[in-house]
């Protein structure tokens, strides 16, 4: 493979990326099983508050996906400065982000679980457990700008090392806080909560010190300043905004599926939860591709070379079909060896198993939009058309036909989730239509 072919500029970034992505999920799965061994309620419990957590997530993400559009774009174009003044805005703005969100957890944790679930036991739960997540806020939104500015550096097997040494720390911690081994006291799912928080804690202190080495290897000059002289007010917002909206809505979408299956039964809402981590770990391991696609075609709608960003999102899209249908496959095979490691009831792991063979057919779909929407025709900044878009698939016909499923037509779980799973067909048909109208192809 010569080192300055595409496919190479793409493993570059996608193989470090897809891996964290795959890391992260691998030890939410040991994390899972740890608190499994529990019960049904904790299971369901850290489910929910995880939904929540998973909203502010998506919202910095909104942030991150932008800061990535306007820094990949401005090395392109060998900009550099920019750069760093689109770093450092997009900093203070996740730190702001987490501020209020951890307000929040910290002041109305019962009230927040309350909408989730109306098992008593499994509320006061999640509400323990939020309340200590929470502190986790302000070192993953440093973690994640960090991480994408390394990124557009091409350095991104950076976040992937200190990303190992995070999650070792965080299953570490686990085994101790949770089961209360070696002296510790035994805390259930407040202990894992607690691990979490400190190895984020890590992680964001190991990522600072390794963009600091990365700036100084390279020659690099950072200068923190949050203005943008080179894009005005108005067309900055043009591109977040819609971003913003998209994340926010579509996580708010997740929150109102978290909640049709918690009012469904504990035990369905256990065994949705089960499959969130082969969900991450499939997913994430393509996750990759549409992370290179943001830089790598951004990088050259910055140059101006819109014919190659055309065909060379053409390959990516081919890499992330072949992918999806080999962890389709894979996901089918090794779904009963996965349930097995859970100490749930039998009801909990056959419907488990189900919602996994929904997700496996629905994959291929779920990783195009993915590449497509979340990487490719968002590099242009053209993010109007798609928050039209992914309002319309999520709220247009993903909710309601959740809504419906669940309350009026009152199917099994497995069948809710896989209709409902419908919009991403929708997503997918609209999106295309854009991308081969070439529209989207603009240098900010």
């Amino acid at each position: 493979m010569r080192r300055n072919s595409f496919i190479h500029q793409v493993f570059k970034i996608a193989l470090p990326v897809a891996l964290q992505c795959m890391l992260q999920a691998s030890f939410s799965i040991v994390d899972q099983v740890m608190v499994g061994s529990l019960g049904s309620v904790s299971v369901a419990a850290v489910g929910i508050a995880g939904k929540l957590n998973t909203l502010y997530g998506v919202v910095i993400g909104a942030v991150v996906s932008v800061a990535g559009i306007i820094i990949s774009q401005y090395l392109g174009a060998n900009v550099n400065e920019e750069a760093d003044r689109g770093f450092s805005l997009h900093t203070l703005m996740s730190l702001g982000i987490g501020v209020l969100f951890m307000v929040m957890c910290l002041a109305l944790p019962v009230q927040l679980m309350g909408l989730y679930s109306e098992d008593g036991s499994t509320v006061a739960v999640a509400s323990d457990y939020l309340r200590i997540i929470a502190f986790g806020f302000l070192p993953y939104a440093l973690s994640m700008i960090i991480s994408v500015r390394m990124r557009c550096l091409e350095k991104a097997s950076l976040p992937l090392a200190c990303s190992i040494i995070a999650s070792l720390l965080n299953t570490a911690l686990n085994y101790l806080l949770i089961f209360g081994k070696f002296g510790f006291h035994t805390m259930g799912a407040n202990g894992a909560a607690i691990a979490t928080v400190i190895s984020q804690i890590f992680n964001a202190l190991l990522l600072a010190v390794a963009m600091m080495i990365v700036d100084k290897k390279i020659g690099l000059s950072f200068r923190f300043s949050p203005k943008l002289s080179k894009m005005t007010c108005g067309s900055y917002l043009a591109i977040f905004l819609p971003v913003l909206v998209i994340e926010f809505m579509w996580s708010l979408s997740e929150n109102v599926y978290a909640s049709v299956y918690g009012h469904i039964g504990t035990l369905e809402c256990a065994a949705m939860t089960l499959t969130y981590p082969i969900q991450g770990l499939t997913v994430g391991a393509l996750s990759g591709i549409s992370q290179a696609a943001g830089i790598l075609i951004g990088k050259e709608l910055g140059k101006g070379e819109t014919l190659s960003a055309y065909q060379k999102s053409k390959k990516l899209l081919l890499y992330g079909l072949i992918g999806s249908f080999a962890l389709a496959a894979l996901t089918m095979l090794s779904m009963g060896i996965y349930t097995g490691f859970y100490n749930v009831e039998e009801y909990v792991k056959a419907t488990a198993r189900q919602i996994l063979i929904a997700f496996a057919v629905i994959l291929p779909v779920k990783v195009l939009n993915m590449i497509l929407g979340g990487g490719i025709v968002r590099s242009g900044g053209q993010t109007r058309t798609m928050m039209i878009i992914e309002l319309l698939g999520t709220w247009g016909f993903g909710v309601p036909l959740a809504l419906l499923s669940a309350y009026i037509w009152k199917l099994p779980i497995p069948i809710v989730y896989f209709i409902l799973s419908m919009e991403e067909c929708v997503r997918l048909l609209l999106t295309w239509i854009i991308f081969v109208k070439k529209n989207w192809m603009k240098k900010i």
